[in-house]
Protein backbone atom coordinates (compact mmCIF):
# COMPACT_ATOMS: atom_id res chain seq x y z
CA UNK A 1 0.00 0.00 0.00
CA UNK A 2 1.16 3.53 -0.68
CA UNK A 3 1.61 5.79 2.36
CA UNK A 4 -1.05 8.27 1.18
CA UNK A 5 -3.58 5.47 0.66
CA UNK A 6 -2.88 4.07 4.13
CA UNK A 7 -3.54 7.41 5.80
CA UNK A 8 -6.68 7.88 3.73
CA UNK A 9 -8.03 4.51 4.89
CA UNK A 10 -7.36 5.33 8.55
CA UNK A 11 -8.94 8.82 8.22
CA UNK A 12 -12.11 7.41 6.64
CA UNK A 13 -12.99 5.62 9.82
CA UNK A 14 -11.40 2.18 9.54
CA UNK A 15 -10.28 1.44 13.07
CA UNK A 16 -6.60 0.99 13.69
CA UNK A 17 -7.27 -2.40 15.27
CA UNK A 18 -8.82 -3.78 12.08
CA UNK A 19 -5.87 -2.47 10.09
CA UNK A 20 -3.43 -4.22 12.44
CA UNK A 21 -5.37 -7.47 12.14
CA UNK A 22 -5.29 -7.22 8.37
CA UNK A 23 -1.54 -6.64 8.37
CA UNK A 24 -1.08 -9.58 10.76
CA UNK A 25 -3.01 -11.87 8.43
CA UNK A 26 -0.94 -10.72 5.48
CA UNK A 27 2.29 -11.39 7.36
CA UNK A 28 1.03 -14.81 8.45
CA UNK A 29 0.52 -15.74 4.82
CA UNK A 30 4.14 -14.90 4.01
CA UNK A 31 5.51 -17.96 5.85
CA UNK A 32 7.25 -15.88 8.45
CA UNK A 33 6.25 -18.40 11.06
CA UNK A 34 7.72 -21.91 10.84
CA UNK A 35 6.77 -25.17 12.50
CA UNK A 36 9.19 -26.33 15.18
CA UNK A 37 11.89 -28.77 14.19
CA UNK A 38 11.24 -32.40 15.17
CA UNK A 39 14.09 -34.69 16.18
CA UNK A 40 13.63 -38.39 15.48
CA UNK A 41 15.92 -41.15 16.63
CA UNK A 42 18.80 -40.94 19.07
CA UNK A 43 20.57 -37.58 18.78
CA UNK A 44 24.09 -37.77 20.14
CA UNK A 45 25.70 -34.75 21.75
CA UNK A 46 29.16 -34.12 20.21
CA UNK A 47 30.60 -33.58 23.71
CA UNK A 48 29.43 -37.06 24.75
CA UNK A 49 30.97 -38.51 21.60
CA UNK A 50 34.35 -36.98 22.53
CA UNK A 51 34.30 -38.87 25.86
CA UNK A 52 34.39 -42.21 24.03
CA UNK A 53 37.94 -43.40 23.29
CA UNK A 54 38.49 -46.14 20.68
CA UNK A 55 40.62 -48.94 22.13
CA UNK A 56 39.58 -48.10 25.70
CA UNK A 57 35.80 -47.67 25.89
CA UNK A 58 33.56 -50.75 26.01
CA UNK A 59 29.98 -51.54 24.99
CA UNK A 60 28.86 -50.91 28.57
CA UNK A 61 30.56 -47.48 28.54
CA UNK A 62 28.79 -46.56 25.30
CA UNK A 63 25.40 -47.76 26.58
CA UNK A 64 25.80 -45.87 29.87
CA UNK A 65 26.89 -42.64 28.17
CA UNK A 66 24.74 -42.51 25.02
CA UNK A 67 22.09 -45.20 25.48
CA UNK A 68 21.14 -48.22 23.45
CA UNK A 69 21.67 -48.05 19.68
CA UNK A 70 18.87 -47.24 17.27
CA UNK A 71 19.82 -50.34 15.28
CA UNK A 72 22.55 -52.92 14.89
CA UNK A 73 24.12 -53.89 11.59
CA UNK A 74 22.15 -56.68 9.93
CA UNK A 75 24.96 -59.23 9.76
CA UNK A 76 27.28 -57.89 12.47
CA UNK A 77 26.24 -57.49 16.12
CA UNK A 78 29.53 -55.66 16.73
CA UNK A 79 28.39 -52.62 14.74
CA UNK A 80 26.00 -50.24 16.45
CA UNK A 81 24.08 -47.51 14.60
CA UNK A 82 22.75 -44.32 16.16
CA UNK A 83 20.39 -42.71 13.63
CA UNK A 84 19.11 -39.12 13.94
CA UNK A 85 16.79 -37.28 11.59
CA UNK A 86 15.68 -33.68 12.00
CA UNK A 87 12.49 -32.82 10.13
CA UNK A 88 10.14 -29.87 9.82
CA UNK A 89 6.58 -29.89 8.47
CA UNK A 90 6.26 -28.20 5.10
CA UNK A 91 3.49 -27.85 2.54
CA UNK A 92 0.37 -29.83 3.54
CA UNK A 93 2.24 -31.01 6.65
CA UNK A 94 4.52 -33.36 4.74
CA UNK A 95 7.81 -33.72 6.57
CA UNK A 96 10.95 -32.34 4.97
CA UNK A 97 14.28 -33.74 6.12
CA UNK A 98 16.59 -30.93 7.20
CA UNK A 99 19.47 -33.09 8.43
CA UNK A 100 20.22 -36.75 8.85
CA UNK A 101 23.12 -38.22 10.81
CA UNK A 102 24.23 -41.79 11.40
CA UNK A 103 26.95 -42.52 13.99
CA UNK A 104 28.50 -45.93 13.37
CA UNK A 105 30.37 -47.57 16.25
CA UNK A 106 32.37 -50.74 15.65
CA UNK A 107 33.40 -53.04 18.48
CA UNK A 108 35.90 -55.90 18.68
CA UNK A 109 34.83 -59.42 19.59
CA UNK A 110 35.81 -58.62 23.21
CA UNK A 111 33.42 -55.62 23.26
CA UNK A 112 36.05 -52.85 23.04
CA UNK A 113 35.26 -49.83 20.85
CA UNK A 114 37.35 -49.95 17.65
CA UNK A 115 36.05 -47.10 15.50
CA UNK A 116 33.57 -44.20 15.47
CA UNK A 117 32.34 -42.81 12.14
CA UNK A 118 29.79 -40.06 11.57
CA UNK A 119 27.85 -40.11 8.29
CA UNK A 120 25.48 -37.45 6.95
CA UNK A 121 23.27 -36.87 3.92
CA UNK A 122 26.29 -36.39 1.66
CA UNK A 123 27.31 -40.01 2.37
CA UNK A 124 23.87 -41.40 1.49
CA UNK A 125 23.46 -43.61 -1.56
CA UNK A 126 20.48 -43.10 -3.89
CA UNK A 127 17.92 -45.89 -3.90
CA UNK A 128 15.68 -46.29 -6.91
CA UNK A 129 12.24 -47.81 -6.57
CA UNK A 130 11.17 -50.60 -8.91
CA UNK A 131 8.10 -49.57 -10.88
CA UNK A 132 7.12 -53.12 -11.71
CA UNK A 133 4.57 -55.14 -9.77
CA UNK A 134 4.59 -58.82 -8.99
CA UNK A 135 1.72 -60.53 -10.81
CA UNK A 136 -0.54 -62.76 -8.76
CA UNK A 137 -3.27 -65.00 -10.18
CA UNK A 138 -6.84 -63.92 -9.70
CA UNK A 139 -6.21 -60.20 -9.46
CA UNK A 140 -6.82 -59.35 -13.10
CA UNK A 141 -10.60 -58.90 -12.71
CA UNK A 142 -11.98 -55.74 -14.27
CA UNK A 143 -14.25 -53.35 -12.42
CA UNK A 144 -17.37 -54.85 -14.06
CA UNK A 145 -16.25 -58.40 -13.23
CA UNK A 146 -15.79 -57.43 -9.62
CA UNK A 147 -19.14 -55.63 -9.53
CA UNK A 148 -21.15 -58.41 -11.19
CA UNK A 149 -19.13 -61.32 -9.80
CA UNK A 150 -21.40 -61.89 -6.80
CA UNK A 151 -24.67 -62.05 -8.74
CA UNK A 152 -26.19 -65.48 -8.15
CA UNK A 153 -24.28 -65.96 -4.93
CA UNK A 154 -26.90 -64.18 -2.84
CA UNK A 155 -27.88 -66.38 0.09
CA UNK A 156 -30.41 -64.74 2.46
CA UNK A 157 -30.35 -67.65 4.91
CA UNK A 158 -26.61 -67.52 5.37
CA UNK A 159 -27.09 -65.06 8.20
CA UNK A 160 -28.91 -67.69 10.26
CA UNK A 161 -32.44 -66.96 9.04
CA UNK A 162 -33.21 -70.56 8.10
CA UNK A 163 -35.52 -71.40 5.18
CA UNK A 164 -34.32 -71.99 1.68
CA UNK A 165 -30.62 -71.40 1.45
CA UNK A 166 -30.34 -71.48 5.22
CA UNK A 167 -28.74 -74.07 7.39
CA UNK A 168 -31.67 -76.51 7.00
CA UNK A 169 -32.38 -76.26 3.27
CA UNK A 170 -30.71 -76.40 -0.10
CA UNK A 171 -28.87 -73.37 -1.39
CA UNK A 172 -30.23 -71.66 -4.48
CA UNK A 173 -32.30 -73.21 -7.25
CA UNK A 174 -35.99 -74.08 -7.08
CA UNK A 175 -37.70 -74.42 -3.71
CA UNK A 176 -37.80 -77.88 -2.20
CA UNK A 177 -40.96 -79.79 -3.05
CA UNK A 178 -43.37 -80.68 -0.26
CA UNK A 179 -44.61 -84.34 -0.23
Amino acid sequence: MQPNLLFAVVRRGLPLVALCLLLGLLLGACSVFQWPQQVRGNKIDPDQLKELVPGTSTRDDVSALIGSPTARATFDDNTWLYITQETRPRVARTLGVESQTVVVMSFSEQGVLRDIRTLDQADALPVSMASQTTPSPGTEASFMQQLLGNIGRYNPGALGGGGIGGPSGPSGGAPASVH
